[in-house]
């Protein structure tokens, strides 16, 4: 995957958000670096060669402190051409060391731009808003988007208006369960042509969810530090195995008709995810293809007929089982529910894991260690889920185990 070739842009932008500089230099900081290089590098391969923006959603310090803005800002003045305009916005981490006041007044000394920004990019309106008390929008915050949206869809009320704050949108993309905000909601919902970009969660970009469509159009931004989850079924909590192995961006293009089109883009492995998000016309909501009539597919996940599940690493009281991954017609498989049973049948364990679908490089095989078992015989029934709530008709069954 990579660029839609039948697209002829008239405006690029990169997205991130969640990169969590620290006082020293960390893996987050060469991440940041290779974020702006690659979408240079993949620009100038295509007949329109401009990254004409860099937007970046918030937590780009961990806390805050003058060292952590100034290494951003080293950053962005080592790596980014003066034809790229770069808005930054500030969110709860930035505020972290000294407070929301002092946090408002090192970022104006040291990047020299508003938290609040309306701009206009090859004729398209960027809205950017820095939250209050957090990750919160007060009544003049909010007052402030209602005004600056009014100006943005005078001029055309077709063109889409792409807008910018840290958390999620409550509600709408993977990851505002947890980590969304309300406040704006009523101001935005009236503008079906925004298309709003969100971080705070940490969630990947891969998910399928992480684009949403109802009042409006919503994504989430991902984050170049580590990957948290909105879930809360997992063996190991929202926090997944090999969590930071996190490096996701958002690259946008859009035509002189006001079309649309989101490429997700893995630092890591150096690749495009392989799909596009298309947004033909962000006005219409009839329109939409990424509504919650996803979760109405009756399309679920299946094992192959070679799919195996073995028993391994047996002991007194725990072994491991090793089964390979689950086939999905698109995107990836969500999660497993591993059901460990006694011989009679009888439920012991109900363990779920998610199938590290947030790797570019997913591995082929996944396991699951059980310990402090009684003794007797065991076997596990493994079922496969989508994200859109549906599982495989026939699960993969291991050989009965005894202890």
């Amino acid at each position: 995957m990579g660029f839609d070739s039948n697209f002829s842009p008239v405006l690029r932008f990169l997205v991130v958000s969640d990169i969590h500089y620290e006082d020293e230099h960390t893996v987050e900081r060469d991440r940041m670096q290779q974020a702006i290089r690659t979408a240079y590098e993949l620009s100038e391969k295509e007949n329109y060669k401009n990254l004409d923006a860099l937007y970046v959603v918030g937590d780009f310090a961990n806390s805050g402190t003058r060292k952590q803005m100034l290494a951003f800002k080293d950053t962005l003045d080592s790596n980014l051409k003066p034809e790229t305009i770069r808005t930054l916005s500030l969110a709860s981490h930035e505020y972290g060391s000294e407070g929301e006041e002092a946090a408002l007044e090192k970022f104006a000394e040291i990047f020299k731009e508003n938290p609040d920004t309306h701009k206009v990019i090859n004729g398209y309106h960027f809205i950017s808003v820095t939250s209050t008390n957090g990750c919160h929008f007060d009544e003049k915050k909010q007052e402030w988007v209602a005004a600056e949206l009014k100006k943005a869809v005078k001029d055309d009320p077709k063109r889409p208006i792409f807008f910018f704050q840290h958390p999620h949108i409550m509600g709408t993309v993977y990851g505002s369960a947890n980590w969304g905000e309300d406040e704006l909601t009523a101001i935005l919902m009236n503008y079906p042509q925004i298309i709003d970009f969100s971080g705070h969660s940490h969630a990947p970009i891969n998910d399928p969810r992480s684009i949403h469509q109802r009042h409006f159009t919503c994504l989430g931004t991902g984050t170049l530090s580590y990957f948290e989850l909105d879930e809360f079924d997992k063996v190991y909590g929202t926090v997944p195995p090999d969590n930071d192995i996190a490096a996701q961006m958002l690259i946008v293009e859009a035509d002189a008709e006001g079309r649309v089109r989101v490429y997700p883009y893995d630092l890591i492995s150096g690749n495009f995810f392989p799909f596009t998000w298309k947004i033909d016309s962000a006005w219409d909501v009839e329109s939409y293809l990424y509504t919650d009539a996803r979760y109405r597919t009756e399309e679920a996940p299946w094992f192959e007929d070679s799919a195996k599940a073995e028993i391994k690493d047996v002991k007194s009281d725990g072994f491991t089982v090793e089964f390979d991954q689950a086939k999905v017609k698109t995107e990836y498989v969500d999660d497993y529910n591993l059901y460990l049973k006694r011989a009679d049948g009888l439920i012991v364990r109900n363990s779920t894991i998610w199938s590290k679908f947030y790797l570019y490089d997913m591995p082929d095989k996944l396991s699951v260690t059980f310990n402090e078992l009684e003794s007797g015989e065991y076997y596990v029934e493994i079922y496969a889920n989508s994200f859109w709530r549906t599982r495989c008709k026939k699960p993969l069954i291991t050989e009965r185990v005894t202890l």
